[in-house]
């Protein structure tokens, strides 16, 4: 899977922010319900524009972003 066949970046669009290409859901409202622990699945039943291709490409932009840099975790 090629996510920047799913994943946009566009100033015009969800105010730049990653978003799902044609459903302007962004990334991050992806990985907040990944992170609250719904199922890939039952955020494409919430999100019907969704695919599960389009949920499996945010966690690797997400992925990717993590490896740029690290994220401090406080202990």
């Amino acid at each position: 899977m090629n996510r920047q066949d799913y994943i946009t970046v566009d100033p015009a669009i969800c105010h730049g922010k990653a978003c799902i290409k044609g459903a302007r859901s962004m990334v991050s409202v992806v990985l907040e319900n990944l992170a609250a622990g719904l199922t890939a699945d039952e955020i494409v039943g919430s999100y019907p524009s969704l695919s599960l291709q389009a949920v499996q490409a945010a966690i690797s932009y997400a992925a990717e972003l993590a490896r740029e840099r690290v994220v401090a975790i406080p202990a």
